[in-house]
């Protein structure tokens, strides 16, 4: 199984910025996942908080609790925290980074990811679909079984 993280505010997807985050609801994004996993014979369980502890939680409870590997999209964390890099580089699963939008053709300070460097690897600008990859690549990933 694999853990979907969802940071702050993407719990206002399709309402938040469309012209940047599409009109998807998070719910929609959460049933894409699902089915996308399902084809590649895995299952996700995706859950959303904007609080950064309950991201931290979660992850440190992921490999515990079953998961396989970790997609991440830590929203305004990417870019602030230190306390979530910590927690991604210290679980014993892979995590790949996404963000549905291109961080690099955004402002400034959204082009430096603290969590990039620790994780296994960094999608981003693809919408959806950037979970579809990170999804794929969690399924290819030698030695893993989701």
């Amino acid at each position: 199984m694999i853990l979907v993280l969802n940071g702050p505010n993407l719990n206002l997807l399709g309402s938040r910025e469309p012209d940047i985050y599409g009109r998807l609801t998070l719910g929609e994004l959460e049933q894409q996942c699902s089915d996308w996993a399902r084809e590649l014979g895995m299952s996700v369980e995706c859950r959303q908080s904007n609080h950064e502890g309950e991201l931290i939680d979660w992850l440190q409870k992921a490999a515990q609790t079953g998961f396989r590997g970790v997609i991440l999209n830590a929203a305004a964390y990417t870019h602030t925290t230190v306390a979530l890099r910590d927690a991604v580089a210290a679980v014993s699963l892979p995590v790949i980074e996404v963000h549905l939008s291109n961080v690099f053709a955004r402002e400034e300070f959204r082009h430096r990811s603290m969590l990039s460097a620790v994780c296994a690897g960094t999608i981003t600008g693809l919408g959806p679909l950037s979970y579809k990859a990170a999804l794929v690549a969690l399924a290819e990933m030698p030695g893993r079984s989701a």
